[in-house]
């Protein structure tokens, strides 16, 4: 008998995981089947046209991440365009927040040839089984979550209001945006499910579908052409692997540059470990982000080619030299494994939105070129192709004893700093998984020009030299969405999700 367990941002994400196992999948079926869910059904949080990273560690053999992440498009088509087909929003989130949305933020999408990849590779049950479940939720309709009710009103009125199509789907015809717990139908989107559930991947890329988005782009000035669908391949890349104690930890490599803030902090802090939470503690964790997080600032944010970098920050980790000498919204994340020992670690975004959906699709699309923070030179001097940075960091560990975990985070850039800190409550501290979890948080962040110590209740927050403090009175989402699932020999399996964005856990298994 398999077993598996699954956390996820919302109860009908973890609950389609668990179905899955029912029929008889594996940890990587658990997980794809939730994706997806969340890709339809957490508005505003994520969406269809979004990118993203698989990591899958199998009890046998090496871990991997697949890169299904966005692509800068525009071949055969100036580059200036991206300006001339959209424009800078701000909203409060968190604090005042900008962001570039419009048909000219669309980078070529990712998560389906990811997704579809894994199932092959990885998966136990057929791809059409795995994407049933988001289809029959699209069809009979969704509860609007709880995360995605507070990101829509953050956000609803700057970017899902100028396109007629996202306004109709997420507001009443007096205006008022959807709030938690209405059900939400999208014209389309069970349509084209289905035919992305019968025809594979493919068919967003070069079918039916993807005829609609290139069109629906070219038509607005934007950059994606059908030739940049066809061309878009997910890719298998080698993690970034550290020794962490006793565990050993797989998480995801370049471009990409969560995985390597994650990694550089861990490493540091096998250096300088905690013992407690108290103030010292408190300033040491700030340290170390600060440290690692200037690195990331001065040589990695806007730097699609930076392998290099990313292995000089590892290395200067890796010898303690940290604290003295390092002088860096909107995503997802599933974590899944079964008693078989596999594990699948999920994270996708969308970016904070584009506020573009498809006509008759029911897909929205992301604003992964907008990211203003993650790329803050801009993207026209790199060429069609190029993958973009990422802060998503997917990440599996391993004990000697055999017990596997799989964690992640949404969270924008506090992705790195959340799951750091529940990866030390839990094998530094020894805390229960849900209690690691659940803890208050802290974050190092440039704010109102001023170097800051974000900051949830509960922490012993002592005053830091050369930073200043904003208090969050209580947890929220800002802070990320921790889910992680862990199967050991001796106490099986167990899983825990983070209340700041209401997440859940499930259970299936087969026979």
């Amino acid at each position: 008998m398999r077993q598996v367990t699954i956390a996820a941002g919302s109860k009908i994400a973890a609950d389609a995981g668990a179905a899955i196992a029912n029929q008889g999948g594996n940890a990587v079926d658990a997980a794809l089947a939730a994706a997806l869910v969340s890709m339809g059904t957490d508005l505003g949080v994520m969406a269809p046209g979004a990118s993203g990273f698989v990591t899958v560690w199998p009890p046998l053999g090496p871990p991997v991440v697949i890169d299904a992440y966005a692509e800068i498009p525009g071949r055969g088509i100036d580059p200036e365009q991206f300006s001339q087909s959209s424009q800078e929003v701000f909203f409060d989130y968190g604090g005042r927040t900008s962001n570039i949305v419009g048909y000219g933020s669309v980078a070529t999408p990712g998560i389906f040839a990811g997704l579809d990849m894994a199932s092959t590779d990885y998966g136990a049950l057929p791809w059409a089984a795995v994407v049933a479940p988001a289809c029959q939720w699209a069809e009979q309709g969704f509860p609007l979550t709880g995360g995605a009710a507070e990101y829509l009103a953050c956000t609803h009125e700057a970017i899902f209001s100028w396109q007629a199509e996202s306004y109709q789907a997420l507001h009443h015809s007096d205006g008022r945006c959807l709030s938690a717990g209405e059900i939400v139908h999208l014209p389309g989107l069970a349509h084209s499910l289905q035919q992305i559930a019968k025809g594979g991947a493919s068919t967003f890329y070069t079918g039916e579908l993807g005829a609609k988005i290139a069109a629906e782009i070219e038509d607005h000035g934007g950059l994606i052409t059908a030739e940049d669908l066809a061309a878009y391949r997910a890719l298998v890349r080698s993690p970034i692997q550290i020794r962490f104690g006793e565990w050993e930890i797989a998480t995801n490599p370049a471009p990409a540059i969560g995985g390597a803030a994650l990694a550089a902090m861990l490493l540091l802090h096998e250096h300088y470990p905690l013992e407690r939470w108290h103030g010292e503690a408190v300033r040491q964790v700030a340290q170390i982000q600060n440290a690692v997080l200037e690195y990331r600032s001065d040589h990695l944010d806007g730097a699609i080619d930076n392998a290099a970098e990313i292995s000089n920050l590892l290395d200067l980790a890796h010898r303690g030299d940290g604290c003295g000498s390092l002088n860096s919204p909107s995503t997802i994340h599933i974590s899944a494994v079964d008693s078989d020992g596999l594990a699948c670690s999920i994270s996708a975004s969308a970016g904070y939105g584009s506020g573009v959906m498809v006509p008759g699709t029911g897909l929205w699309l992301n604003n992964s070129l907008g990211e203003i923070d993650l790329h803050p030179q801009g993207i026209a001097s790199f060429p069609p192709g190029t993958r973009l940075a990422s802060n998503m960091a997917p990440t599996i560990a391993r004990h000697r004893d055999g017990t596997v975990l799989a964690i992640g985070s949404p969270g924008a850039s506090r992705i790195a700093t959340a799951i750091a800190q529940v990866l030390i409550n839990f094998m530094q501290l020894n805390m229960p998984l849900a209690e690691a979890i659940a803890h208050p948080r802290l974050h190092v962040e440039d704010y109102a020009g001023r170097r800051t110590i974000a900051y949830e209740a509960g922490l012993p927050m002592d005053a830091i030299a050369g930073f200043y403090t904003r208090r969050f009175p209580t947890q929220g989402m800002y802070f990320g969405g921790v889910q992680a699932a862990l199967w050991s020999p001796e106490t099986g399996l167990s899983a825990a999700a983070d209340a700041r964005r209401g997440g859940q856990v499930a259970q299936g298994e087969s026979y």
